[in-house]
């Protein structure tokens, strides 16, 4: 004799009042009205953009730079492949390894989750905007010094997110740092020197 299971709680016709599919039908509708119509400030309607490409006004490492991309485009894809900008990794594209990291007005985001025409009007810094080869800030030197990297993959994110913590933190416990850096991954497992050129890093700007 077959089980029968009992029936979610409903109307007296055994109907879900609720269940995982109407809601996600109810949210995709939502979300698409969303995107489409859109809500200014004070209510009146916001700018629609695409289905085609569009030029955006990014400012990127202190200088003000056009790209023309569709509205579906991520800043990480923009960074990468319309300014050539390659030091900022992408890896898992979920927002959940940090590789991409970039400074958004100072702070440290993931820029795989942030849409580039959401980036009009902020300040955009990535890796190449801390230093150069030849000019290294504190802390991509002190990643050379511990020899604090395998693949590299993770690096430049490393390196950004270190960057946003030594500003608001300028002499970080080992706590901090870990705490700092803990939106980042590192296949390689090289935390331990990762941590290390941090705290090195701010040593040296202390003087």
């Amino acid at each position: 004799m077959t089980r029968k299971e009992p029936s979610p709680p409903g109307d007296e016709s055994g109907t879900p009042a609720f269940s995982r599919r109407s809601f996600l039908k109810t949210a995709g509708v939502g979300a698409a009205a969303t995107t489409m119509v859109g809500v200014g400030a004070k209510g009146e309607a916001a700018q629609v953009l695409g289905p085609d490409a569009v030029t955006l006004s990014l400012k990127v490492n202190g200088a003000v730079q056009k790209v023309t991309v569709e509205p579906r485009v991520t800043l990480l894809d923009a960074l990468r492949n319309h300014l050539d900008l390659t030091g900022t990794k992408q890896v898992c594209d979920r927002g959940g390894c940090g590789a991409c990291t970039v400074l958004f007005d100072g702070e440290p985001v993931n820029s795989c989750l942030i849409l580039a025409a959401d980036a009009e009007g902020h300040e955009i810094t990535t890796v190449e905007g801390l230093g150069t080869p030849e000019k290294m800030s504190p802390l991509q030197a002190a990643f050379v010094e511990k020899d604090a990297l395998q693949c590299g993959f993770c690096t430049p994110g490393f390196v950004v997110s270190g960057t946003a913590l030594l500003a608001k933190v300028p002499n970080p416990t080992l706590d901090q740092v870990k705490a700092g850096l803990a939106g980042n991954l590192c296949r390689c497992g090289t935390y331990g020197r990762i941590f290390e050129a941090v705290q090195s890093a701010a040593k040296a700007k202390r003087g």
